[in-house]
């Protein structure tokens, strides 16, 4: 049997991951939430991407466009797996603080 551990994924990722659970969002919609600094957010957004926990895509820029394209986040297979994982984990630990004080 495989020895397997269970990805880190720091808080800011954690509440990326939810947010990105129902739809595709671009980075800047991420820290409007408040829950992901907007000076942070793109630097979390490339760390998780090389993790795999999401992917991107490049919003196609207009002729008449200035500036950059947004680039577009949705969460992966693998980082939807993570996340279940340690929801699971948080629940086993809860129900054992609960047992741990009865």
């Amino acid at each position: 049997m495989q020895n397997a551990t269970l990805p880190r994924l720091t808080n800011a990722e954690r509440q990326i991951l939810e947010q990105l659970q129902t739809q595709e969002l671009f980075g800047l919609q991420l820290s409007e939430t408040g829950t992901v600094k907007r000076g942070t957010v793109y630097v979390t957004l490339a760390r998780m991407e090389k993790k795999g926990y999401v992917a991107s895509r490049q919003e196609p820029l207009s002729d008449r466009a200035i500036g950059l394209p947004r680039r577009w986040y949705r969460m992966t297979t693998f980082g939807g797996r993570v996340l279940d994982a340690w929801r699971a984990a948080e629940t086993v630990f809860d129900q054992s603080a609960r047992a741990g004080a009865a």
